[in-house]
């Protein structure tokens, strides 16, 4: 048989938090608006409640014991997420169907935001959108100056301040025209991939980081012959023959699809690459953001080369 407890109400949670945070009751009912007495009276109910003391008197500051430390915690959190519901209910209230702040990359703005967008909208069809496109560093540097509040990208130099949940994984292909001697290959000798220079994602971004380190700790070197900030510029050039690309699968199911591309394993220089929501690690996220996520993961399944979390 499970005992029930009677929960605390408002007032005493409140209460206990104020004397806690100023170590008295006068400013506590000063922080608060009531009366001395009003805030005394909450403590006294709560600790015949529960049946032990919370606070204890040391001179003229007022400390908490060590059950009122326990539930001082608590409280505080409680206090946190109701802080938060009104928060978004102001939202609600103010937009009709909330808000969505989110960093995307590049490269998901093309290939993966536009189906996400067109099956959230349906859902939530006067919800304020604002969406920031960017390299992951970038975004992530939003995501810490709070002018956005998710980011997606890939995962690389997680801030120590901020959380990553994986959508899907994917590993990068070299990419090149059906003439080039690479097109017949299954996969391409490392003797062959140290003498080539590659088309290559801008030398700035986390893509051409991971692929860098990913070369060099395979025994090779990575020569860019150009370094471009646009994945439809790599798949243009790699078409007219001015060299091997490396991108995402996912990026060129069309092209391969259509015979103009050839995709190739990176074989013994490839790396596993994870993709997915970064925010504060303390953020609790908001039905429309858990709404925006759900669709992602739901999208990412559809993309080619990828392996997806769940």
């Amino acid at each position: 048989m499970v005992l029930m407890i009677e929960l605390p109400d408002l007032r005493q949670v409140r209460s206990l938090v104020a004397v806690a945070e100023t170590e008295s009751f006068t400013k506590a009912s000063e922080l608060l608006r009531v009366t001395q007495s009003a805030v005394s009276h909450s403590i006294r109910a709560l600790e015949t409640q529960l049946g032990c003391k919370l606070l204890e008197r040391s001179g003229k500051r007022v400390a908490l014991t060590q059950h009122g430390v326990v539930l001082f915690r608590r409280f505080k959190a409680v206090l946190s997420e109701l802080e938060r519901a009104s928060e978004e209910l102001a939202v609600l209230n103010r937009w009709g169907q909330g808000r969505l702040r989110v960093g995307v990359t590049h490269t998901l703005c093309t290939y993966l935001l536009p189906t996400v967008m067109r099956e959230f909208r349906v859902l939530y069809p006067r919800c304020e959108i604002h969406i920031e496109s960017g390299d992951t560093s970038d975004l992530i540097s939003c995501l810490d100056h709070s002018t956005v509040d998710l980011a997606l990208g890939m995962e690389g130099r997680t801030p120590v301040w901020a959380r990553f949940d994986k959508i899907f994984e994917d590993e990068m292909v070299f990419i090149v025209a059906p003439s080039h001697p690479w097109a017949s290959m299954k996969e391409v000798p490392a003797a062959e991939v140290e003498k080539e220079s590659f088309l290559v994602y801008a030398r700035a971004s986390e893509t051409y980081r991971q692929l860098k380190e990913s070369f060099e700790s395979n025994g090779s070197r990575l020569r860019p012959s150009l370094s471009l900030g646009d994945m439809g510029a790599i798949k243009e050039m790699a078409k007219v023959g001015m060299g091997v690309g490396i991108v995402a699968p996912w990026t060129v199911t069309v092209e391969v699809e259509n015979g103009e591309l050839v995709a190739i394993p990176l074989g013994h220089v490839s790396h596993r690459r994870s993709w997915g929501m970064f925010c504060h690690e303390s953020r609790h996220l908001s039905m429309v953001e858990e709404d925006f996520l759900r669709i992602c993961r739901k999208v990412s399944k559809a993309l080619k080369g990828v392996e997806n979390e769940g």
